[in-house]
């Protein structure tokens, strides 16, 4: 089956797949921001500012001044935000394509030469982070960036000034897709099969879908 996919999307399909289909596939309902979301997206609009363009963070920001200033002292060219896409045949396409296959943005890509730094900006907590976004972010780069045979990534969690890196290879490449097939398996079969099973938990109050039936909000 054709379809889709993004770091996000994958993670709200193994999180509920009948949330997944009433979001994605069929439409029925939209994700809704909450004050979390929104402070994210402003911070991380802010730092975009400020490492690309230098526009001085505002004052309830300043606090994340220093270990900003670290990254923007790291050798290369850096792109803000950066838009990368992939086609089914794990090649370079537009990312808007319609033929694309996976595509995702990094908050800030540093390439140095055949070196390069991938860093997430997180405003939540880092109990249970997760580095499978940089993961996919850093067989993307692989791909757009072919002189870079090395990356450094890294969850900066900037509201608790915590750091968890990873690095990555090129030559693990296949290695480090094989780290999302079986999950693009699941899809795929949701996709084939037509059955989205609901995955309750206490949360479930809060989803967007109000029809499920575990959705007692």
């Amino acid at each position: 089956m054709e379809f889709t996919w993004s770091y996000s999307s994958l993670k709200q399909y193994l999180n509920c797949p009948k949330q997944y289909q009433e979001i994605k596939v069929l439409k029925n309902f939209e994700s809704s921001d909450t004050p979390q979301t929104i402070y994210g997206r402003e911070v991380h609009k802010a730092l975009e500012d400020y490492v690309r363009d230098s526009i001085p963070l505002a004052k309830n920001y300043q606090g994340f001044k220093g270990v900003v200033d670290e990254l923007i002292a790291i050798k290369g060219d850096k792109y803000c935000e950066h838009e990368m896409a992939l086609g089914k045949d794990r090649q370079p396409c537009e990312f808007n394509d319609e033929n694309r296959w996976v595509r995702g943005i990094a908050d800030l890509l540093i390439v140095d030469g055949d070196t390069a730094y991938i860093i997430d900006y997180k405003t939540g907590s880092d109990k249970y982070a997760d580095s499978t976004q940089l993961r996919l972010m850093a067989l993307m780069t692989f791909a757009h960036f072919p002189e870079v045979n090395h990356i450094k990534g890294g969850l900066l969690f900037i509201l608790k000034n915590s750091f968890i890196s990873e690095e990555y290879n090129r030559s693990e490449i296949d290695k480090s897709w094989e780290h999302f097939l079986p999950s693009l398996e699941r899809l795929d079969m949701s996709y084939e099969s037509g059955k989205w099973m609901a995955n309750p938990t206490p949360l479930c109050r809060y989803c967007p879908v109000h029809s499920c039936e575990f959705n007692k909000g």
